[in-house]
This record gives structure tokens, sequence and C-alpha cells, in this order.
């Protein structure tokens, strides 16, 4: 599978290519279009291929020229993008002739390729790879779908909703009427119900009595193959015993007409119920049951009418299939569910019981219930958000997904995918894909934050050697360390493989500098562990020179002067992180990189009013700039991420056209801006979930009035509060609440307890300067985490019977006396600071009797 996704990722991205820079492309547009096609169509035969690739070298150097052709594609047309643009600064007559030349080159290389992948799909049939794609078009998503659709009739649901009515009425359909042989059919929209009610009756005790001996269920699909129908419907009516083996072993070997005279010659004295699920088209009815398609009236030839009752249950999605099976009789139309046995199904599912909303966290029900009113009463796509939430019951992964359904719900097929495009949505399968790997046990968790969220992971080194080896065979990716010898001869030899896509590299820069490079083609250039040496700037000039087609570019933790102009040529360039280099300038020549999406930088003395142009900027990190001078962002609509912009530069500009901006991180003087005018700004920010705000320390935040901020679920403050802004001040959704560094006067509990929604909060470093805190009952009715460290001065935090009753997480200083843990019945953790040698023993055992009387976990954490 590894080489299916890695070329049906390229393919895909090239596809988006073809559209994203079509103004480029003019003149070759057409065959670079056909030839996106081909390698569509060669993806058909991968999934094949892979299975066999390690057995068989003859598949796997297959593979390997398929894998090469959509490498050269993707090269093909980035440098002709890279070319093209630069021809289109200049004007002159030369240049349009360079166009013409440049055209006609891509369009030989284009004919070329197509020329080999003809070749490649010719040797195909001779290493007997079939089309795992042949007479169906499904994508991997379907696929799964049709997985989890996928029948059997012992698989019976046992949470079943709504059904109860639909059930008895079909009951009396299959049971009762009429002695003709009957066509009644389930009809409705995938997912809604109708395998599960067919599964229903099918094991129904009235059914099973009238139909003792002759009941079969059969899947079929949108993959219509008859021949398999009929081979499961004969092995559970006929194949029951030893001796039917022998007569199995001989059906096996008839053809398909064969098959369905067997199975009409074994019916034809029986009174049968046959379930068909699934069933897509006309054509798929006539296939199976051999309907003459000059005589629609005609039974068909399979399933026949003896006049006793046989009956045949239908599911489909088409209307028109279930009066074409049997104009005679009335198709039964599924129906959606009604809002509360939604609920009901998603509570069976995600709570693996039955509702008792009083049971669970108020947040979790309340996040569900908004979920449930997306899926629209669509039972399927219910049972398998319920399912997938019930794996983990933390807020965080439930606002995840709540916050991205429509893409969770496109990932899983439930509804059109316009929305999977979006880079919301990229990021948060990628997530998904991590979580994936974790829980297979090929990535471990070193550190996760405080809501159950990855912040920190790592693979066994096996797993590493193994991911190299693949990669190194793939030319996926290779890594250079400094404990290898550059080349076996010279110093200046070439250091990789000019196919070679992707590099790390452990050596020194000037070192890397200094070698030959022949990979033209690079994509990737990531570099770790350089020492303190800084860089000169001209050892860094290579990089635009060699690898003009680069997209990700890291030189974290690489000591470099300045970054040179040339840098400004990578247009294709996706990622340049250069935190912790000590760069203080960027160049002007930064605002060409027009394919940008993240940049990641620290510590600048001023960023360039430049960034403006880079229109497809997701995630910009700057913080630490030193001098507060003009910039402009506003143009930037795709902008997801912005941290380190300060007060002044934000309030220069248009905030309501940052329509994408999710997080934002302000620093600097606060008192430079006006406050109502700066909280209406941050409300026009109709997406934003997180906002960190740091004030420098000469400065000070006056009263902040956040209650336009109706989106906005995650606070951080850090810098002197003149007073904490009242309960009804703070956004009305906030979920997460982080104070450092406040040096309030007055106790905050009595104003933050009353906050809803609040699910974790931290005080931080000196953010509260008394000396105790109170919580009275009936406060933080939806805490689940509170966080108290560096507060030196408090000596007793006294919570009253009835308040916190959801804290699960409780993290204080040794110092701190906290009455009432005792009445805290979902706390689950308690982590303990212990910032100074214990003075002596006694108040010690006591303060561990106070927590060892429970079933908690305990943790310390010696800082001495």
């Amino acid at each position: 599978m590894a080489i299916e996704a890695l070329v049906s990722f390229a393919v895909e991205g090239l596809g988006d290519k073809l559209i994203q820079e079509a103004k480029f492309l003019k003149g070759v547009s057409r065959q670079a279009d056909r030839l996106h096609r081909d390698l569509r169509a060669m993806q058909c035969f991968l999934e094949e291929a892979d299975k066999k690739q390690e057995e068989d070298s003859r598949v796997r150097n297959w593979v390997s020229d398929i894998r090469e052709a959509v490498y050269n594609a993707e090269d093909i047309i980035d440098m002709f993008i890279l070319n093209a643009q630069s021809l289109r600064r200049n004007f002159f007559l030369k240049c349009g002739f360079k166009k013409l030349i440049n055209r006609y080159k891509v369009g030989k290389k284009i004919e070329a390729l197509q020329l080999g992948l003809l070749d490649i799909s010719n040797r195909r049939e001779a290493l007997g790879i079939k089309n795992i794609g042949e007479g169906r078009s499904r994508s991997a998503k379907n696929q799964m779908l049709q997985g989890l659709r996928r029948s059997s009739p012992h698989a019976e649901e046992h949470v079943v909703v709504g059904l109860e009515k639909e059930a008895d009425e079909l009951v009396n359909q299959l049971i009762g009427g009429d002695l003709r042989r009957r066509v009644i059919s389930l009809v409705g929209m995938g997912g809604i119900g109708k395998t599960t009610l067919a599964k229903k009756v099918y094991n129904h005790r009235q059914v099973v009595e009238c139909f003792p001996d002759c009941r079969a269920w059969a899947y079929v699909s949108l993959d219509c193959r008859p021949r398999d129908v009929y081979m499961k419907i004969i092995k559970q009516l006929v194949c029951k015993s030893t001796k039917d083996q022998q007569v199995l072993e001989m059906v096996e070997k008839l053809q398909e007409h064969e098959l369905g005279d067997f199975l009409h010659e074994h019916l034809k004295e029986k009174r049968y119920l046959i379930i068909l699920d699934d069933v897509w088209s006309c054509r798929d009815w006539n296939c199976l049951a051999k309907v003459s398609s000059n005589d629609p009236d005609c039974l068909g030839n399979v399933f026949p009418d003896g006049g006793n009752g046989s009956r045949l249950l239908l599911t489909t999605r088409d209307k028109d299939v279930a009066l074409h099976a049997d104009a005679r009789s009335t198709p039964q139309e599924m129906q959606l569910l009604f809002k509360q046995k939604s609920w009901n199904l998603f509570c069976g599912k995600a709570f693996l019981d039955h509702v008792d909303a009083d049971r669970y966290p108020p947040d979790l029900v309340q996040l569900g219930r908004e979920m449930v009113d997306k899926c629209n009463g669509l039972p399927l796509a219910i049972v398998v958000l319920g399912g997938f939430l019930s794996r983990d019951m933390s807020h965080t992964e439930w606002r995840k997904v709540h916050d991205n359904i429509n893409a969770y719900l496109a990932k899983e097929g439930f509804v059109l995918s316009a929305e999977q495009a979006d880079q919301q949505s990229m990021k948060v399968t990628a997530e998904v894909y991590l979580n994936e790997l974790i829980n297979r046990n090929l990535i471990q968790v070193v550190r996760m934050s405080v809501n159950a969220r990855v912040v920190e992971c790592r693979v066994h080194d096996l797993m590493r050697e193994l991911a190299i080896r693949k990669a190194k065979e793939q030319n996926f990716f290779r890594t250079h360390d400094i404990e290898d010898p550059l080349s076996s001869s010279t110093s200046n030899s070439s250091l990789f493989s000019s196919k070679c896509r992707r590099q790390s590299i452990y050596s020194d820069m000037e070192r890397y500098a200094s070698v030959e490079h022949n990979t033209p083609y690079l994509r990737s250039l990531l570099f770790f562990n350089l020492g303190h040496e800084i860089c000169r700037f001209s050892q860094l000039d290579f990089i635009g020179k060699c690898f003009k087609v680069l997209r990700v570019l890291d030189l974290e933790g690489v000591k470099v002067e300045s970054l040179p102009s040339i840098v400004g040529t990578l247009i294709h360039l996706r990622y340049l992180g250069l935190r912790h280099t000590g760069l203080k300038l960027l160049p002007l020549s930064i605002g060409n990189l027009r394919s940008l999406q993240t940049l990641d930088v620290n510590n600048l003395k001023q960023v360039p009013n430049v960034i403006w142009k880079i229109q497809n900027m997701r995630y910009l990190y700057m913080e630490g700039k030193k001098y507060d001078i003009p910039l402009k962002i506003d143009t930037l609509e795709n902008l997801q991420v912005l941290s380190g912009i300060t007060f002044k530069q934000w309030i220069q500009n248009n905030s309501s056209k940052l329509t994408c901006l999710g997080k934002l991180k302000l620093e600097g003087r606060y008192e430079l801006v006006e406050g109502v005018e700066f909280w209406k700004s941050i409300a026009k920010l109709r997406v934003l979930k997180s906002l960190y705000l740091k004030a420098s320390e000469e400065s000070s935040f006056s009263s902040l009035a956040m209650d336009f901020c109706l989106y906005l679920s995650k606070l951080d403050i850090k810098g002197h509060m003149q007073k904490l802004s009242e309960s009804f001040q703070f956004p009305p959704n906030l979920s997460q609440l982080t104070l450092d560094s406040c040096r309030l006067d007055c106790d905050p509990m009595p104003i933050l307890e009353k906050l809803p929604k609040l699910l974790t909060l931290r005080l931080r470093a000196e953010s509260y300067l008394g000396t105790e805190m109170h919580v009275s009952a009936n406060g933080f009715p939806q805490l689940k985490v509170l966080q108290l460290f560096e507060l030196s001065k408090v000596i007793k935090l006294n919570i009253e019977n009835g308040a916190i009753p959801w804290l699960m997480q409780l993290h204080c200083q040794f110092s701190t006396r906290i009455s009432g843990v005792d009445k805290l019945s979902n706390l689950v953790e308690v982590k303990i600071v212990i910032d100074s040698m214990i003075p002596s023993f006694s108040p010690f055992a006591r303060f561990l009797s106070t927590y060892r009387s429970r079933k908690y976990h305990l943790y310390w954490d010696h800082s001495w």
C-alpha cells in the first residue's frame, strides 16, 4: 500500500497543480491534462502490484517504473512553470521566442513520457497484474464505506433505533399476502438503515418460522458479479453437510449461466426467502434474475414462482429498481431519523449505552447534540461518528471533530467533499493519521498536552532504520550523517542519487555546501544538529542555484548571518523554517515566494513589509521582533495562524479580510491601541478559536471587553492586568483560559467560576498575589482541569461542597493547602509540585494521607 499511497498522492498533487497553474501552462495544457489522465489510469493497477512486488522482482521493477514516471511528470511541469514565471517578467521579442522553444521542449518531453507509459502498460499484462478498478469506479473512501455496509445476516446490530413500526410492516409483507412470488423492496439513500432493517426482519422469529429451511442472504453492491452472488446463495441453501461439500466442489466448476440454472432447479419446489442487499441498477437486477431485456414482464430464469409464497427482499437506493423488479409491489421507502431518535442512536454508540444525559459531562453532551444535528438523521453517519468518538472521550478530541464536522463527514464519505480541499481539513486529516500510527504502535508518544493532544513523539530505532531503508529504495528520502564519509573517494563528489527527492543533513553546512549537488529536482531539504559555526552569506547561495524546484527548506538551528536574495527565486517553496538561526533581517525578495504557505522565524529586528504579497500564506510565525514598524497582512485571505505581530501592527490592518484566521498571537505594548476598537477588530474574525495576548514588561492590560468574541474558545493572557474583567465580559464560549504573570490583587475565583463553559483553567507565575482562593458551591460547573503553578503566596484553596463537579485533573504546589478535595468525585489525577526541600516529614505525611485516601493517580514533580 505504500507505493500506491505515494503515487496517488503525487498524481493528485499534479492534478491540483494543473488547475492552480493554468495560466503558466498555456500551450501545453492539453498535453499535460492527457498525461495526468494516463497516470491516473495506471493507479488502478498499483494495489495488485504492491502485493506482488516483494516476491517478484519483475513486478518490483514495473512499480518502480511507474513511480519514476510520476516523478518525471512532476519535474517536467514544475520546471516549465519555473521557466514560464521567469520569462513573464520580460516582454522583449527574444523572450517570446524563448517561450515558444520552452513549450516545444516540454511538449516533446511529455510525448516521450507518454510513450514510456504505453510501454509500462503493455508489460503489465505479461506480469499478470489485474486492474483492481475494472468494472467499478471506486475511490479508497468508497471502498471503506462499502466495507462498512458489506452485510451479513448474522451480524445484527445491537443498537437499533426507530425501526419497530417499519419492521412489523415488512414482516407482514414477507409472511402474508398472496402466494405468488413477490419482490419486496426497501428504498432509501445510502446509510439510511436499509440493511439494518433487513437484518432485523431476516432474523425475526416469525420470518424464521415461515421460511425454516430456505433462507439466504447475498450482498450485491455497485460491483455486481452474478456468479459470486449465486455462489453465496448456494452455499447457504445447499452445502450444509460433509456430503454437500462434494456438491460444492462440483458447483464451483460451473459457469455463471449454469449456476443460475442450478439455483433455479434447487428453488423451484421450495418456499424461499432471499435477501439481495444493495442492488444498484435495473441492469444488475436483470443480470441476477436473468430477465430478458425483450420481455420486461418476465420473472426471470433464476428465482422461480412456485405459487407457494416465496419472497425476495431487495435493498436499493433507486426506486426504479424496485418498480422494475416487481411493479405490483409497493416499495417501502426509508425515512431519516427524527432528532430524538438520532440522539438515542448516537448515545448507544458513543457512550456505549442508551440515553441518560445526566451521567455524562455536559460539555460532551452539548458537542454531541450539535454533531448529531449535522448528520441530518442519517443513521450510518451517526453510527460511524459515535463509534469514532467512543474511542476517545476527551473534550479535545470531541471539539476537534465538532469544529471540523463537515470535513470529517466528507472524509467518511457522507457529504460532498468540497471542504476536503480546504487546508484546515488537511490538517485535521493529518492529525487523524498521526493518531492512527500511534494506535498501531508505529509511533511512540513522548509528551502530551493537558488537553490530550500529542506535543512530541518519536519512533523506535528499528522502525526508523526500516523507514529509512524503504525510503532510500524508493528515492523518497535520504539522510546524511556527519559520522559517515561524504564519498568513497573525493570530498567534492556527488552526495546523493540524482533521483533523490528529499534529504536530511546531519553534517555541518560548510561541508555539505562544498560537495557536488546532482539532485536538481530535490523537493525537501532539512538540516539537523549542525553545531554553532556561523554560515557565511555565500554558503547559502547553492540552495537557490542547485535546487530550483524546492518545496520545503528547514534551516532551523543553522547559524546564519543573512539570507541571500536568491532564495526569492524558489517559487515552488511552500515551507521555510528559519527558527533559532540568529537571522536578523529577511531579504525583500521573500515577497516573490508565491507558493509559500508556512514561514517560521523568530527574533528578527524587523520583518520587511512584503509579506502581503504571499497570498498563499497559511501559517506565519515571527515572534520576538525588535522594531514595531508597519506590517501589512490583511491581503492574506488564506491565513490560518498568525503569531508574533504587535498590537499596533494589528490595529493598522483590516481584520475583516482575514476570513480563515483561527489562531492569533499578539505581543507588545497594549496601551498603544484603543481597547474597544481593538476588541471589535478581534470580533470580526469569524473563525478565531485561539487568542494569545502578551504584554511587554513595561506595559499592562486594562479591562478587557471580550464578550464580542462569540467564537473564541481558548484565551491566554500574559502580562500585568490592572483588573480582571467581569464574568459577562469574557467570551461566552470560552473553554480554556490561561492567566500568566497578571499580578492580580483580588481572588480571581469568584469571577472565573461563573464562566459556564470553562473546561481548563491555568493560573501561572504570580498571576495572583493573594494568599487564599475560594470556590463557592456550584462554581465551575464544567471545569475538568485546574492548574495552579508558581503562585508563591497562595497557601490555601477552599473548595465548597458542590463546586467543580467534573474536575478530573488537579495540578498544584505542595505549599498550597486544599480543602474539599474529598468531595471531588470525578478526580482521577493529582500532580503536586514540590519546589523546595520538605522541612519535616510529619506535615508531608498528613499531606499524603489527604490525597491517597482516594483512588486516583498521584504524581510528584521535584524542582530541587
